[in-house]
């Protein structure tokens, strides 16, 4: 086959497939996996059922696959986010507004419901773990940072505060998802002036820019 007609293959194969995932991601938003058929996700995609099985397999891996590009798409924003050259607190505060876009985008419910489908599934299941794993390793090297430079460690264990912030972030999806707010204000506050009391302490040849005011917290937190 010439390059060209290679070339032209590749291109129609990367089309099609990101049609079906772009169609999956907005089935598993709307209707969760549960409500996902194969003839479901190839109309949503305008495109014939038989290229499903073709191209991906099984509409699991349609699923995963969604999963996985989001998730691709939000670490490499979380790294960037967290490589900044300002203070730990300023990283903290974006993290949470990431937190609030990616609810509305989806992001959990699509992680959740492919959660949900793995419990019974642990051929699925290892592939699930995997997306947790690289969302740990991206805050335990933050988390890591941070506590070298509030001079911490004998004090805060980065693998503790990481599991701790995993564990508290997927409740807090999982209750938002649920409806439920009761509390988080109270605590994302309280959490928030505990690492401003960090930053106060910190050695001073680790002090990188002035400690942002309570009137700014507080208005980034009034957009919480």
């Amino acid at each position: 086959m010439p390059n060209t007609s290679r070339a032209a293959a590749t291109t129609s194969r990367q089309e099609t497939e990101h049609r079906f995932l772009d169609a999956a991601e907005r089935l598993l938003v709307q209707v969760g996996y549960a409500g996902i058929t194969t003839r479901a996700l190839a109309a949503e995609a305008g495109l014939n059922h038989g290229l499903v099985h073709y191209y991906f397999g099984s509409i699991e891996e349609v699923l995963l696959r969604v999963l996985n590009r989001f998730t691709e798409r939000l670490i490499a924003r979380q790294r960037a986010m967290y490589s900044a050259d300002v203070p730990f607190i300023e990283k903290w505060r974006t993290a949470w507004r990431f937190q609030e876009e990616d609810l509305a985008a989806g992001y959990p419910k699509i992680w959740f419901e492919l959660q949900a489908l793995a419990w019974n599934r642990p051929d699925l299941r290892e592939r699930i773990v995997a997306v947790e794993a690289e969302w740990r390793g991206v805050l335990r090297e933050a988390f890591a940072r941070a506590i070298r430079e509030y001079g911490k460690e004998d004090e805060l264990p980065v693998e503790a505060v990481t599991a701790m912030t995993v564990t508290f972030a997927l409740g807090y999806m999982l209750e938002r998802l649920s409806g439920i707010r009761e509390g988080h204000e109270p605590l994302l506050a309280w959490i928030d002036g505990w690492i401003e009391s960090l930053e106060r302490g910190k050695p001073d040849g680790q002090r990188k820019s002035k400690r942002p005011g309570r009137g700014v917290r507080q208005s980034k937190r009034g957009r919480r």
